[in-house]
């Protein structure tokens, strides 16, 4: 019943969300429109076309505002989520929206089709963006106001009892009591075995044994009831789980399996049979999907604009070195895929097999091989380098899925043989063309150093921390800080 309920809760918010979404639509158009003009802005801000000519447009708004929405977790419960973080989490949605609804009208020519210009008016889209956000912002405000003010007159509120006396139940209990926002009453804790097992301080009053449950249940209102016990333990409990389930009352238990291990922690389904998945790398489906799609589009495009370079880089190497334009290398990718990655040549044609002649010249600690002044490399070679121009090819990668725009570099199978354990975790994303380790100094990072910004990109990823990455990388790559 209260599963059905928030499914009924998060339901109606995600229809207030929609009609603000479409409301902010609607103002935007207005206030471009009418109040633009009115100003005194002149011809510089005419008027947009008539609002029916628009209106084809809010169905792709309201998908890609309600898929972010939805992937970034806003209907979850929030009684735990601070307010700071969700106006954040919302700045971020609707900068990311705002981005992929502009991507979609240019990409699929809708402005044409649906206006009969070039483009649809970019301040319109900004407007529209700034408008959502705020009402969005607003409406999350008056449901945290509205339920507080609901939880001070006593109501809303679920009581928790906790089986389980140790640091885990201690953690929980510390948590609730010091969040009273929430929404969460601690009635008490009970021992797994007997009251006469060590308590943590912070665990709350001591209610009695595990088997006490039932009588406890006689005499209070329980709504939840966490089990922070070993899970060694767990299956002891099994009718005691029954007894609850069949009172409708919520059973969690506090499985801390893994306590010295960073992971991300899912409950799937197999056939019926529930899956404890636990991932040190970003598993939703929505935030990659959108990763993709925002590969597909700008390495589209950024292939589309590089054309002309590529064909004048190709041209110049073959008629200064002669030989193969592009290079050619096997590399490891997601989880150790081997792929083929092409760059320009900017190595003399027998650089491979010269290889032992220069090592003595690796200015790189671990695995890898990187001298700023290595002879294979030609005079044109450094220039490419030195502005990433040699990359370009790699789009062709990012196109085929083989790599993505930002994420680790891909390195070589004989360096991943010799990685470190921790140091594997960095194929757990796809390679990508930019990362935290270019805009942070490149060549002028030791490897140790490197490796930490690559899992630090992995731990942190959104949709949100790429776009930043490749805003940084424009300024590096004209600066050509960092290349060798």
């Amino acid at each position: 019943m209260l599963k059905q309920q928030a499914r009924l809760v998060a339901g109606l918010v995600i229809l207030a969300d929609l009609a603000l979404v479409s409301g902010a639509f609607l103002a935007a158009h207005a206030v471009r429109s009418h109040f633009a003009p009115a100003i005194g802005l002149g011809e510089r801000s005419p008027g947009l076309y008539p609002l029916d000519r628009y209106l084809p447009l809010l169905p792709l708004a309201l998908a890609i505002w309600g898929i972010l929405l939805w992937s970034t977790g806003r209907y979850r419960s929030h009684r735990r989520v601070p307010l700071l973080e969700e106006a954040s989490a919302l700045v971020r949605v609707n900068l990311l929206a705002a981005a992929a609804f502009a991507l979609s009208v240019w990409f699929f020519r809708l402005d044409e089709r649906l206006l009969g210009s070039d483009r649809i008016s970019r301040s319109w889209i900004a407007l529209f963006a700034l408008i959502s956000f705020l009402a969005l912002a607003a409406e999350k405000l008056a449901l945290r106001l509205a339920a507080r003010r609901i939880r001070e007159r006593g109501l809303n509120f679920r009581t928790i009892v906790i089986v389980g006396t140790g640091p885990t139940a201690g953690s929980i209990a510390e948590a609730i009591l010091d969040h009273r926002w929430w929404g969460y009453r601690l009635l008490g804790v009970l021992a797994a075995e007997d009251a006469a097992e060590p308590v943590d301080p912070r665990a709350g009053p001591l209610l009695g044994c595990a088997r006490d449950l039932e009588r406890l249940m006689a005499d209070n209102v329980i709504d939840e009831v966490v089990f922070a016990v070993p899970p060694r333990d767990v299956a002891r409990f099994e009718n005691l789980v029954f007894t609850l389930q069949d009172q409708g009352i919520l059973v969690r238990f506090a499985l801390d399996l893994l306590p010295h291990s960073r992971t991300r922690v899912e409950l799937e389904e197999l056939e019926g049979v529930p899956f404890l998945s636990f991932s040190t790398s970003p598993s939703g489906v929505l935030p990659l999907a959108f990763k993709r799609a925002m590969d597909l589009a700008l390495s589209f495009v950024l292939l589309a604009l590089a054309l002309p370079v590529i064909f004048l880089v190709a041209l110049t190497i073959k008629l200064s070195a002669g030989g193969a334009v592009l290079f050619r290398q096997r590399r490891c990718g997601l989880n150790g895929r081997v792929f083929t990655l092409y760059k320009f040549r900017t190595m003399d044609a027998d650089a491979e097999g010269r290889r032992i002649e220069v090592e003595h010249l690796n200015e790189m600690g671990g695995p890898v091989f990187k001298a700023r002044n290595d002879p294979r490399v030609t005079r044109l070679g450094r220039v490419l380098r030195k502005f990433s121009l040699d990359e370009l090819p790699q789009l062709w990668n990012v196109l085929r899925g083989d790599m993505s725009l930002v994420g680790p570099r891909p390195p070589i199978p004989d360096e991943v043989a010799r990685y470190e354990r921790w140091q594997r975790r960095r194929l757990a994303m796809k390679p990508g063309l930019t990362g935290l380790w270019q805009v942070s100094g490149r060549n002028e990072v030791d490897f140790e150093r490197w490796m930490a910004l690559d899992l630090q990109y992995i731990d942190n990823w959104s949709p949100w921390l790429d776009l930043k990455i490749l805003a940084r990388t424009v300024p590096v790559v004209l600066s050509g800080r960092g290349a060798s």
